[in-house]
This record gives structure tokens, C-alpha cells and sequence, in this order.
């Protein structure tokens, strides 16, 4: 099993390659939410760092560390409900990167010393932080998939 700094490192590559492979989309073409399906490149994007959120700290019983409007709109049944502006999505961006450090730091820091188990919708079973975190990358290759797919269609 490798290391959580490892882990989180691994997931920072990722989303630098899924920011690299959507560069020169417009903000219109990140929103739109093509026929067939329920949700945009922005929503998939900012689903990382709420699913990360919910996983780690909401399933620890803690605060989460981003602001919940990064977080609610973005979690795990919802779907687009606004056009997201550029600045916002700058904002997305950068959290996605500001979030696993500071994950990491508080890793570190022990903080997460409780966790409510949980069975993912992909049948994976989940009971502690280390086996949230090391199944993050997994979550992040789904949607990965589901970027590139959309991205082929706006």
C-alpha cells in the first residue's frame, strides 16, 4: 500500500492532466451539458473536490475546509442548477489543489481520528480515512472518463 502523501500526489497529477486536457474549452463549453447527459465538464470538475470533501472530513465528522458553496452544489445527486462564471471556476480550480494540501496537513496533524463507514455506489467499502483517500484516485479516474466524453461533445 503506498503512503498517503504518495496517494495525494498521484491525484494531484491527474487533475493537472484533466486542467491540461480542458484548456482551451471556453467557459460556455464547460457548462454546457450536452444531450444524454446530467451533468457538465465544470460540475465533473468540481465534483473532485467535494467528493474528497464528503469522503474525508463530512464521513470524519468534521468541518469541512471549503466553503460549502464549492461543495453542495457539486456532491453526489446533484446536477448543473447555474451557469458558473469564469471567476468561480478559477476558484474551483484552485481548490482543487488547496484542498489536497491542505488534506495532507491535516493527515498529518492526525485530525481524522473517526470515521462512519460507507459502501461506494461502486460497491467498494470504505471504514477508514486511509481507505478514503486511497480511493480517491479511483473516483477521479471515473470522472476522468466522463470528462473526455463530454469533452468530445461541446
Amino acid at each position: 500500500m503506498q503512503n498517503i502523501s504518495s496517494t495525494i500526489e498521484q491525484i494531484k497529477t491527474t487533475r493537472t492532466y484533466l486542467l491540461e486536457l480542458i484548456k482551451d474549452l471556453n467557459i460556455d463549453q464547460l457548462n454546457k451539458v450536452p444531450t444524454g447527459f446530467n451533468n457538465n465538464i465544470i460540475w465533473n470538475i468540481a465534483h473532485l473536490t467535494a467528493a474528497q470533501q464528503g469522503l474525508c472530513y463530512f464521513r470524519s465528522g468534521l468541518d469541512f475546509p471549503v466553503d460549502i458553496q464549492y461543495i453542495k452544489p457539486y456532491s453526489v445527486g446533484t446536477k448543473p442548477e447555474t451557469f458558473v462564471t469564469a471567476a468561480t471556476f478559477a476558484t474551483i480550480k484552485e481548490l482543487m489543489f488547496s484542498s489536497l494540501d491542505q488534506l495532507l496537513a491535516d493527515y498529518n496533524k492526525r485530525i481524522f481520528k473517526t470515521y462512519t463507514p460507507v459502501t461506494t455506489r461502486y460497491n467498494v467499502e470504505i471504514s477508514n480515512i486511509d481507505e478514503a483517500i486511497n480511493f480517491l484516485p479511483f473516483h477521479e479516474g471515473l470522472h476522468q472518463g466522463y470528462i473526455l466524453a463530454l469533452k468530445r461533445l461541446v
